[in-house]
């Protein structure tokens, strides 16, 4: 026989991202472990945690993009150059600060991701994918030509963050200022899906006539799922130009989008800690690479070691594909229900 307390009993409760004393001490202890990390952690181990946080803030985006509504985007990184690049004018050109410039990167990412959305209203599928590959050839495209705003090829430096005499000039201050940012973007991820909005972007996912017939716009609703997105997409822009202090188009490559999209299917699609999932798997297995490949390169070739980092995610895709398409975040769900239930593996009828 179960217990009462095991089991929601009320709607509001049912509703709460934060259900149990378990999991309040859960995040207790995350956010106790973030905030203490950088006093016995290197600044190696820091660089990597900063670069899955704000990892983790892009695939929020293109995951309410494309894992809840269903439009497949290969230009996520795209727009990240243009909230990147907002940001690196008007600080360095300006003379904004960079609390001013973050939200403005976004927006200005938001924009244009409603203008590239648009296609989304009469084409999907292959044509939406080619359609946003085009974005992001024409973003970067743009930035290279306005040498005198972006620097063009040679880039542009970037002032770091500051709140009056303090400068996020460190490896731990930038890592506290990533991680407040990431556990906001996670927090409003996660509030999104569950609004209106956020019911209409699953509908539209799951069959966008039906949801059309019940009154769904498609035309409002895509727009809001990419201009939502874009913001995100931005926002980690805009944290990686100042965390490198330097602009440039070399931090945006295409094939990025391709591996963002990867981590929503190693991850899960259409789930936030999937996203979170998604980010940290990957980042980490990047970091076992670095770690093997030289290993790799002085026993068996020198391109074997460049090209084991390329041959480990592709492998990994496929396998997630192949044997585990829902993700690890599927596999935490049956955990979760596991240790719910245990010992017994079914409710009994009384």
């Amino acid at each position: 026989m179960r217990l009462a307390q095991d089991f929601n009993k009320m709607y509001a409760l049912d509703m709460a991202i934060f259900r149990s004393r378990r999991q309040w001490g859960f995040l207790i202890a995350l956010i106790v472990f973030l905030a203490v990390s950088p006093l016995f952690l290197s600044d190696q181990i820091l660089t990597v945690l900063t670069i899955i946080g704000i990892a983790i803030v892009s695939v929020h985006g293109l995951n309410i993009l494309t894992g809840y509504c269903g439009q497949i985007s290969i230009g996520h990184v795209g727009f990240m150059a243009v909230g990147g690049y907002t940001s690196a004018i008007l600080t360095a050109k300006l003379g904004w600060s960079f609390w001013a410039a973050l939200p403005a990167a976004g927006l200005a990412a938001g924009f244009a991701g409603l203008i590239f959305g648009l296609p989304s209203l009469k084409i999907k599928g292959f044509y939406l994918i080619m359609a946003t590959i085009a974005a992001h050839f024409i973003i970067i495209w743009l930035v290279l030509q306005f040498r005198s705003l972006t620097g063009g090829a040679d880039g542009m430096p970037v002032p770091k963050p500051a709140i009056g005499s303090f400068v996020f000039k460190t490896k731990a201050s930038y890592f506290y200022l990533v991680m407040v940012i990431t556990c906001l973007a996670t927090f409003f991820a996660t509030n999104i899906v569950r609004t209106r909005a956020g019911r209409a972007f699953v509908a539209i996912r799951d069959n966008d006539l039906a949801a059309e017939v019940m009154g769904v716009s498609l035309w409002s609703y895509k727009l809001q799922a990419f201009f939502v997105g874009c913001v995100y997409a931005g926002v980690a822009g805009s944290l990686l130009v100042h965390y490198f202090a330097f602009a440039s188009v070399d931090q945006f490559p295409f094939i990025d989008s391709v591996w963002y999209l990867g981590m929503l299917i190693v991850g899960g699609m259409g789930s936030t800690v999937g996203a979170i999932f998604g980010a940290v798997s990957l980042k980490l297995l990047d970091e076992g690479v670095t770690i093997v490949g030289p290993v790799l390169a002085a026993a068996v070739a020198p391109q074997a070691g460049a090209a084991l980092a390329l041959f480990m995610r592709g492998l990994v895709i496929a396998i997630f594909l192949i044997f585990e398409p829902h993700g690890l975040a599927h596999g935490w769900a049956l955990i979760k229900s596991y240790f719910r239930l245990w010992p017994f593996s079914y409710e009994d009828a009384d």
